[in-house]
């Protein structure tokens, strides 16, 4: 059975168990503070396990596109290295919310297994919860007994909390869990030791391959767990590991899933796999990270240097790393992949096929970058294995090695490979501490502490007023104290609220809550497990007292002509530059609007202008919003509406329709075009290969715009004293000009005359010209001295200390006989600038560094001085 009936297999078994089938939600999470990365099934789900969203269909199945890369669900060391661990996977399951447990999910499970996979009883083992006394947790008897109407007892295993109780986080709902296992194993291994044995011991051919998880109880900061109003039941089977063992392989890598790739991989590399465990780890993992980053790229998200985008850049180039050390490969590689993917997948997740030439475009410039990187961290780690040799040691620090890491990007694992290829290891232990230390401060900069929210009412949801009204009276349902960066917050959820919370790329309403004439600020509005959860220093006097929520009004207005700014920007840049035009990302403030957008070419002033036109021609024709809530999803495709790749929509979605302008949106937005006023863009740019951002304004932000440009050209009139500004601009830099010319050739007379009168009183020293001294001369006249003496002088020591205008520097200078014996340059100003509190580099003939202590110039000119004899003696 192929991979693509298998998964059919499933999704139609339980479509026949009255399930309704869901697709599955973007990887990339968009509007939860607690997870980057769809990590699990039940991610999309959260809402109605903690009862924040009602529930539609109280039976759902999905395939599930998921990734674990951070958090205590991290695979990503293991990935390539074993058969079945993965970071970008699919997660089949099913779900009961509060209707069918652990009777019905256990009997549907054994019947899928068996009567329809037709998998071998004996094969089959099932854990369950032995409890846990010291939280009071009982042994869920109910669920072993189930088990006995399917399993003989020997094949029925209790497990501990770790194994067998599952927790959404260290607080939400929770439960015991049931895990279905298999043993791959050979009939003579099976002989010699019990499957039993095996379970859950990380042992590659007996794995889990299906986990029942009964969600009964809800964890409070406390620990302490409360039972659940509903029982729930969320399953979760491993899509690539069901593929393996019904295809009768050993290894999640030799399935259908994943050999198209890796015969792909072999084919552009020129070696079959199989044929060295070193190239077999390196295809296992370059096929598995190539889906993680196109599904993830495909989601919206793209490698950057900050959050989900730095997990998507660190998964992208361990691929990249892999393949440059054991493939041989020095060129792009993981882009023409993609076509392979693509071909596939892309029928069972079309956003593949919508979005193949962005993730080519992107994932081409990210590897040329990293080889780039690779390429420069090569030349870097030969100078840290020369200075470490030339300590007399084999042993490259620590600090070396974290340098290398986090400033220029080079993985540890490379520089230990490197290292050992030349008789060198690494102080891991230091590395460690330093990354360690990193962590720690990341970790205490974005520490949170909540405590448990205090339930004022029973009402689970917030009604959202805002589309209608900037004021209502509200009741305070929950509230909860928040801590973090050292400050102090409340959370408070209210019953109905004008507020707006910060999603879809606009950011939160800010304003006031009112209570018996005191008034209480509301800095900010978020949206949080599909919970309005409004930001205030202070809590109101009486919580079970009403109170008055009201919006800035002034504020929300500028938001609103921001955010329909934006859909009229799209509709115009669609117009100019292509239907090829779509959303990939965007940020609506009171201030200014950011709008992201797919296109491969810098958009031409020309163009930009068109789109200015053209926006500010749909805000004069005063177009009204036309907004259709609750309306069907299949009636929003009908008439059109825009939708956006990444985004998870429901069975009902909101259309908003300004002229030819129609996307679905949540957003607030003018009741009429005409009250943006204006609109003016800022800026143009590239964020990624294939990706630019347009930055602009619209009202009275977009006239304080104008006129500061007027006042920048009256200013510019006035300095230059005349109203023809460009006549007179073009005069200076042609006079600016040929006075730099001037003044360029008279340096270099005075430069030469310079160098010529040191070089007279310079005496060979050794067969060496040694020219060790202070010159507090401009770090440029230091430098072209030095060229001058090189031309001259074979055998040159130059070595100058400066502190020009209170900048210290220090120049080393290496004339073609001292460097050719193998002495550098770079790597003896590093440690010289040691003593001026510096850093620096260069070349091997020609180096310099900048420091901080001007005390230590004259020492460090001595020590480097002394150093380059020394090497270049020895070497002699």
């Amino acid at each position: 059975m192929d991979s693509n009936k298998i998964r059919e297999t499933f999704l139609g078994f339980f479509r026949d168990k009255q399930h309704a089938i869901v697709p599955s939600a973007p990887m990339v999470i968009k509007n939860d503070p607690t997870l980057m990365f769809t990590n699990a099934g039940m991610n999309q789900f959260k809402d109605l396990f903690l009862g924040n969203s009602p529930i539609v269909s109280p039976r759902v199945a999905d395939t599930q596109k998921c990734l674990r890369v951070s958090g205590k669900h991290n695979d990503l060391d293991e990935v390539g290295r074993d058969t079945y661990h993965h970071t970008m996977f699919e997660m089949l399951g099913n779900w009961s919310f509060g209707d069918y447990f652990k009777k019905e999910a256990i009997a549907w499970a054994w019947e899928l297994l068996v009567d329809v996979f037709g998998l071998p009883i004996d094969r089959i083992y099932a854990t369950y919860f032995e409890g846990s006394p010291e939280e009071n947790i009982a042994c869920d008897d109910e669920a072993f007994n189930m088990w006995k109407q399917y399993l003989p007892e020997g094949h029925i295993i209790p497990g501990n909390k770790k194994d067998n109780f599952w927790e959404m986080g260290d607080t939400g709902p929770c439960g015991p869990c049931s895990e279905i296992h298999f043993d791959l194993r050979d009939n003579d291994e099976r002989a010699k030791i019990p499957g039993r044995d095996l379970v859950n011991q990380s042992h590659p051919q007996v794995i889990e391959i299906w986990n029942l998880v009964f969600m009964q109880f809800n964890r409070k900061v406390s620990g302490e767990l409360q039972p659940l109003p509903k029982n729930h039941v969320d399953t979760g089977m491993g899509f690539e590991r069901l593929c393996m063992v019904l295809q009768g392989k050993k290894s999640n890598y030799d399935t259908d899933v994943f050999q198209p790739i890796i015969t792909r991989i072999g084919e552009m590399s020129g070696i079959k796999y199989g044929q060295a465990e070193s190239s077999d780890i390196a295809m296992r993992v370059i096929s598995d990270h190539l889906r993680a980053i196109s599904f993830s790229i495909a989601d919206g998200q793209l490698p950057s240097n900050v959050k989900a985008g730095y997990v998507i850049r660190r998964i992208l180039r361990r691929a990249v790393r892999y393949g440059y050390t054991y493939l041989g490969f020095r060129e792009p590689f993981i882009c023409k992949l993609v076509p392979t993917l693509v071909g596939q997948m892309g029928d069972q997740f079309p956003e593949l096929k919508s979005q193949r030439g962005l993730i080519e475009s992107v994932i081409t410039e990210e590897e040329s970058s990293f080889l780039r990187t690779l390429a420069t961290g090569m030349t870097l780690i030969e100078e840290v294995m020369e200075k470490t040799a030339s300590a007399g040691s084999t042993t490259i620090s620590g600090d070396d090695a974290f340098v290398l890491y986090d400033t220029f990007g080079f993985p540890i694992d490379l520089t230990e490979l490197i290292a050992k290829e030349k008789g060198m290891d690494v102080n891991l232990h230091e590395f460690n501490k330093r990354l360690e230390e990193q962590k720690n401060r990341s970790r205490n900069a974005a520490s949170v502490q909540a405590d448990d929210w205090c339930e004022i009412s029973n009402t689970d949801e917030t009604a959202f007023v805002g589309y209608d009204h900037l004021e209502t009276e509200a009741r305070i349902t929950k509230y909860r104290k928040v801590s973090a960066k050292g400050k102090e917050y409340y959370q408070v959820v209210l019953d109905r609220t004008p507020f707006y919370g910060n999603s879809g790329g606009q950011v939160g309403d800010t304003g006031r809550m009112e209570q018996n004439g005191v008034s209480y600020p509301v800095e900010d509005t978020q949206k949080e497990n599909n919970l309005t959860v409004h930001i205030l220093p202070q809590l109101p006097a009486d919580v079970a007292a009403p109170v008055r929520a009201a919006v800035d009004a002034e504020s929300r207005q500028a938001s609103a002509n921001n955010h329909t700014a934006t859909h009229l920007l799209q509709s115009a840049l669609q117009q100019v530059l292509g239907s090829h035009v779509e959303q990939k990302g965007s940020l609506v403030t009171p201030d200014y609007l950011r709008f992201d957008f797919s296109h491969f070419q810098k958009v031409t002033d020309e163009q930009l202008r068109q789109v200015e036109t053209i926006v500010n021609r749909e805000i004069r024709a005063n177009h009204p919003l036309q907004e259709v809530r609750e309306c069907p999803i299949d009636r929003a495709r009908e008439i059109g509406a825009m939708m956006l790749f990444g985004e998870k929509y429901g069975d009902k979605v909101r259309v908003i329709r300004f002229g030819g302008s129609t996307e679905l949106c949540g957003g607030t937005h003018v009741a009429y075009t005409g009250q943006i006023g204006l609109f003016k863009v800022l800026s143009e740019s590239a964020i990624a290969a294939g990706v630019r951002r347009i930055e602009a304004c619209t009202a009275q932000r977009a006239m304080d715009n104008i006129y500061a440009v007027e006042d920048l050209i009256k200013e510019v009139q006035s300095f230059l004293n005349t109203p023809q500004i460009m006549q007179n601009l073009r005069k200076i830099v042609t006079e600016n000009s040929e006075f730099s010319e001037q003044i360029e050739a008279f340096k270099k007379e005075k430069t030469a005359a310079l160098a010529k009168s040191v070089a007279e009183e310079l005496q060979p020293e050794n067969g060496l010209v040694i020219c060790a001294r202070q010159l507090d001369l401009a770090p440029d006249v230091i430098k072209n001295m030095a060229f001058a003496l090189k031309s001259e002088l074979p055998n040159l020591v130059f070595v100058v200390g400066s502190n020009f205008s209170d900048k210290t520097s220090l120049t080393i200078m290496l004339g073609d006989d001292i460097s050719k014996s193998g002495v550098n340059a770079s790597n003896i100003v590093r440690e010289a600038a040691k003593l001026i509190d510096g850093s620096g580099g260069g070349q091997p003939f020609f180096a310099v560094a900048g420091g901080k202590n001007p005390d230590g110039l004259e020492a460090a000119i001595v020590k480097a001085t002394e150093m380059i004899k020394s090497r270049y003696f020895t070497a002699g």
